[in-house]
């Protein structure tokens, strides 16, 4: 089963877990339009794979999410995984969790849910470049 976090938890996990990364699995024109979280003010690493890029059937991943994945991140890292809303991101770390990762998921994503505000809201570090 996923472990579940909320993004206003986000800070101080890292803290306490310092081999922890953040994977952002939303789209390109999401980066682009809303911004992209930015782990590194954090003391960790951000990385960017896209789980879906059909966000009209964003439950189909793409076939290459794992192999992209695996490029960039090795298994002894623990990966906190992250879309818009905490929907994306459970399909990706449930992914990543059958291919053996550690991975927790950002419930609320980067723009919050009807529960918790989500990583932007939460004031947590952006990068709009």
């Amino acid at each position: 089963m996923i472990k579940q976090i909320k993004s206003s938890e986000i800070k101080d996990f890292i803290q306490e877990n310092s081999n922890t990364v953040l994977l952002d699995v939303r789209t390109d024109n999401e980066w682009k339009s809303l911004g992209k979280p930015k782990a590194e003010d954090l003391n960790s690493k951000t990385y960017f794979v896209t789980v879906s890029h059909d966000l009209t059937n964003w439950q189909v991943p793409d076939q290459n999410f794992i192999v992209n994945v695996k490029k960039k991140i090795g298994k002894d890292k623990k990966i906190l995984v992250m879309c818009a809303a905490g929907g994306r991101s459970m399909i990706a770390a449930n992914l990543l969790e059958n291919e053996g990762y550690s991975v927790l998921n950002v419930s609320d994503g980067y723009s919050g849910n009807s529960q918790d505000p989500g990583w932007k809201k939460s004031n947590l570090p952006v990068d709009y470049s």
